[in-house]
Formats: C-alpha cells, structure tokens, sequence
C-alpha cells in the first residue's frame, strides 16, 4: 500500500475517483471476491463495508485505491474465515431446525475419557516445559480469550512479538506432544 504526502494527493489519484465511484465499480466484484473467502453473503458484505470504511478513513493516503481495496477485502475475508471457523454456537437449535452436530451417545466412553485425561496430562507437563512469560501468554490467549492487541497491552510487549512467542510456544509444545506420541 503506498501512503502520499497529502500535497501529492490529488494529482496521483488514477482518474480522481471518489469514494463514491469506487464503490458504484467496485461494489459487486468485491462482493464476488469476498464470498469466495467467508462463504456467505453476509459475511461478504461484512467484509465489504468494512473495507470501504477503512478507505474511506485514509482515502487521501490510499495511492491506489483499487488494488488497496482488494488487499483489505481479501485480508478481512481471511480474518473472519479464521474467527468464525474457531466459533462454535453453544445455542441451542430452533424447534424446527435441526441441531448443528447429533450426538449419538453425549458422555465418551471410558477409554475416551482416560485418554483425553492422559493428553491433558501431557499437555500440561509441555506447558511446564516452557518459559513463564510463554506459559503466561499462552493463558491470556487461550483462556482468557485475549486478541493479540490486548496481550499486548495487558504485558507491555509488542503486538508482534506477542505473536512470536505465541507461535514459537507452541511449536515447542507440538514438538514435546510428538515425541510422546500425540498428534495435535
């Protein structure tokens, strides 16, 4: 994305497009890109809107502002392909609509159970392997639900490194998980 001194805007714009005429152009391929990404029409016109309102935030520093939009929906798409695939709805199922996920028999069998206790053990003792602010992080993000922004905020690290230890934690997990035999 290439970002202009405000003096420079107005003769590098292509064509002098408006925000307006941009998204009269840009409305329906968008649309058609994002639903490839997110799946569902809502979702699509979600990412949509919010592209169009982060251009519209910055459209005098947007040099060029078609590609720009296609790199923010694509981006946005992608986000919320990732946050929504995480998400499972806990409501139950309308009268008339059947549920999500049938569950034949709710309660695991008992040799389900003693594995996924022996796994919990050994996950925990991978956890005890690592470094106090790796375990730290690593509760903040999955057990408090924290975005990266947020642990950053809470620890006084940066957004990125946040996201490097995160990412270096847990392959060290995955590689102590491996070595006893889980597969994650």
């Amino acid at each position: 994305m290439a970002v202009m001194r405000p003096d420079e805007v107005s003769a590098e714009l292509p064509g002098g497009e408006t925000i307006e005429e941009l998204f009269a152009a840009l409305e329906s391929p968008l649309l058609a890109y994002a639903l490839r990404y997110t799946g569902a029409r809502a979702g699509a016109e979600d990412v949509v809107q919010e592209a169009f309102m982060k251009l519209h935030a910055q459209f005098e520093t947007v040099a060029k502002p078609r590609p720009w939009l296609y790199r923010a929906v694509h981006n946005l798409a992608l986000n919320q392909r990732r946050a929504t695939g995480k998400t499972v709805s806990m409501e139950p199922a309308a009268e008339n609509e059947p549920p999500a996920v049938e569950a034949a028999d709710p309660a695991p069998l008992p040799d389900e159970q003693m594995l996924r206790l022996e796994g919990i053990g050994l996950v925990r003792l991978s956890l005890a392997a690592l470094d106090e602010r790796s375990r730290e992080l690593i509760r903040l993000k999955f057990s408090e639900e924290l975005s990266y922004r947020d642990i950053a905020a809470r620890t006084g690290i940066s957004v990125s490194n946040v996201g490097y230890v995160l990412h270096h934690a847990l392959k060290t997990i995955a590689r102590e998980l491996a070595k006893t035999g889980v597969t994650p």
